[in-house]
């Protein structure tokens, strides 16, 4: 099996037993469904999805490090990518997040699992910055090409300048950071939901970058890297088509997107895929409803094993 820095062999997922869209996060991030829901339905679909998720990565040769989350204050924890990243040189990094209830995530077992099965030389916690109203969560906030060593990065509440700069300078990234919005105007509030980097293709919603220089600058980059480049519309975007997340399974790589994803990619698009990944669409439409999807449920272990 080729090691590829881009797709992880590993993930963390936590599965919710009270999960439910966040009432603390909906202001700006418009990708949360705005119907009424009954809350004992979606919170056993949750569940069920994530159950099923997991069995179907792990049966593709994923290894799934799977957690609990019993408890009733933190109805995100199902997105485990935003508060904390693993990277290849054994460091660890837990960042600062935006809404109060998210903090509570953060989880010291998750961690400790990461150092008994894995070499993790540091921990970087960025977390007490929330204290100044500093924000970056995660790799929601950044979408990072680990071979080209960039971290591409859509204005918004969830990510400030000052740590951005110093998680670039501390781990050897360069920031390219740009405005993105939807047709209203509104800002995208997670780069994860706009963009999906892997190992030799993107694929992202171009087009919402409003700003015509600064989007050609971003695609020239992908194409002078030697990526693939698959152009998502904005209704493609509100279907979760870019918030995917290339893994490395026993039989080669693979693209985890959801079925809402999958069911929106043209046949072209994923012609186009089919010749990188093996795509592997997994059904969370009721974790879609709290505005994040397949992505957001993954945190990659980019780590070396014990």
């Amino acid at each position: 099996m080729l090691f590829c820095p881009q797709a992880p062999s590993a993930v963390v997922m936590i599965r919710p037993h009270h999960f439910f869209p966040n009432e603390e996060t909906k202001q700006d991030n418009h990708f949360q469904t705005k119907a009424q829901l009954d809350k004992a339905i979606v919170s056993r679909k949750a569940y069920q999805q994530l159950t099923q998720a997991s069995e179907q990565l792990t049966a593709a040769g994923v290894k799934v490090h799977l957690f609990e989350d019993q408890g009733e204050q933190t109805p995100d924890s199902v997105f485990p990518n935003n508060w904390f990243s693993t990277h290849a040189d054994g460091r660890v990094v837990i960042y600062p997040m935006y809404a109060k209830n998210r903090r509570k995530e953060r989880r010291s077992d998750v961690i400790e699992l990461l150092k008994t099965q894995y070499h993790v030389q540091d921990i970087i916690d960025y977390s007490a910055l929330e204290s100044q109203d500093i924000y970056l969560e995660g790799t929601g906030a950044m979408v990072l090409d680990h071979i080209e060593k960039t971290a591409y990065v859509a204005r918004s509440k969830r990510v400030h300048s000052k740590a951005l700069l110093e998680f670039c300078h501390q781990f050897n990234f360069q920031p390219v950071v740009f405005d993105a919005q939807d047709k209203h105007g509104v800002a995208i509030y997670h780069t994860n939901v706009l963009m999906c980097i892997g190992h030799d293709f993107v694929i992202a919603g171009f087009e919402m970058i409003k700003d015509q220089q600064r989007q050609a600058e971003i695609i020239q980059r992908f194409e002078q890297s030697g990526k693939r480049i698959i152009a998502l519309s904005e209704q493609q975007i509100n279907a979760f088509c870019g918030n995917a997340l290339e893994l490395q399974g026993s039989s080669g790589r693979i693209l985890a997107l959801s079925a809402t994803a999958y069911a929106a990619l043209t046949t072209a698009q994923k012609t186009q895929l089919a010749q990188s990944v093996t795509l592997m669409p997994l059904d969370v439409s009721a974790i879609e409803t709290a505005g994040g999807s397949v992505r957001c449920m993954l945190a990659g272990i980019h780590l070396a094993k014990r």
